[in-house]
């Protein structure tokens, strides 16, 4: 219960890192912090391969995600673009920091995809909303880009968590020999 509480409260210090680095002209701060708490997270994981894994494809759905709203006008974000038209890079260390949370506190949403679904339409809009509330990044069309935010999201969430549970790094695995067996027991039941 401790790693999901801290596993929280790193990925909220990481999310506010970079929604007020950008918002006030230091982009570069939340990516800083961000390494810092994917660091962490990786040191405390059973397996980091898996976990970097799934921190690279949150950022490729991201980078696919937040570069189409950029390119359709929807949204704007004022600092830490590197190429006109794509995310920024603060945005893509926040995809990675929230795959972080996928495995651990984010856990309960396995084999709950409309949940998931749903968690992201709600929660992805809002986190955004908050971040356009403290100056990081600008809605063009507020009411298009909520609704494209929730969609994206209500869609992404569900993926996330299910390459979370290909790619989980965190959970104890048991010995395959032991599960064949558990298996074949229960089929003698």
């Amino acid at each position: 219960m401790l790693r999901v509480a801290v596993n929280l409260v790193a990925s909220e210090a990481g999310w506010f890192a970079c929604v007020s680095g950008a918002a006030n002209g230091m982009p570069w701060l939340g990516p800083v912090v961000v390494l810092a708490l994917v660091a962490m997270h990786l040191r405390l994981s059973r397996r980091p391969g898996p976990e970097i894994r799934l921190m690279l494809s949150a950022v490729l759905i991201g980078l696919v995600a937040d570069s189409l709203l950029v390119y359709s006008g929807l949204v704007s974000y004022p600092t830490g673009t590197f190429i006109e038209g794509l995310a920024p890079y603060w945005i893509l260390a926040m995809w990675a920091l929230f795959a972080t949370t996928l495995n651990v506190s984010m856990k309960w949403l396995r084999n709950r995809n409309i949940l998931a679904a749903l968690f992201g339409a709600l929660g992805g809009p809002l986190a955004y909303f908050a971040g356009e509330k403290l100056g990081a990044i600008s809605f063009n069309q507020p009411v298009l880009a909520l609704v494209a935010l929730a969609v994206i999201w209500a869609a992404a969430m569900p993926l996330l968590v299910k390459l979370a549970v290909r790619m989980d790094g965190v959970s104890e695995v048991r010995n395959p020999a032991f599960v064949y067996s558990d298996w074949r027991l229960s089929q003698n039941v």
